[in-house]
């Protein structure tokens, strides 16, 4: 699976803002706690806003604010709010590909994949990021040393 500087830094918006609750905070707050690029923070926090992750407003007093609990905002939320589907298949999802002969139960590896995939961005919230306290699961599936090991590159990728 491939994390977009896009989802990454919205996923950073959020917790930034989640940490700063009940108060509003600012984009320039944001864009240096994140060294996140202004006018990017801007395009993402914009994006954030049209999925109904977060609300803004102008002024003195203004800044973002979360439009919802952090833990009731999922990772998986944000990277549907920004991106669209978890998984898709040449832009289909998993459910709607087909395929024939041979390769027929290809469809099932893609649909395990995003059950996969689910199981952890589906789980994991703004509030369990911004405060460190991640679901006990993720910590298992990290403390595992082949979890960090890379795996080589096939030759001619």
């Amino acid at each position: 699976m491939h994390v977009s500087a896009k989802v990454d830094y919205a996923v950073r918006i959020l917790v930034e803002i989640a940490r700063a609750q009940p108060d509003s905070v600012k984009a320039d707050i944001i864009a240096t706690a994140q060294a996140i690029p202004p006018k990017i923070l801007e395009s993402a926090a914009a994006e954030l806003r049209r999925a109904g992750l977060v609300t803004s407003r102008r002024g003195p007093d203004g800044g973002y604010r979360l439009a919802r609990p952090a833990a009731d905002i999922s990772i998986a939320d944000v990277i549907r709010g920004v991106e669209g589907p978890l998984a898709s298949v040449r832009g289909q999802r998993p459910e709607d590909v087909t395929y024939s002969g041979a390769a027929e139960p290809l469809q099932r590896v893609w649909i395990a994949l995003r059950v996969n995939i689910r199981a952890v961005l589906e789980q994991v919230s703004i509030a369990d990021i911004a405060w460190d306290k991640l679901p006990d699961f993720v910590t298992l599936l990290t403390a595992d040393p082949d979890a960090w090991a890379r795996r080589p590159i096939p030759d001619g990728a």
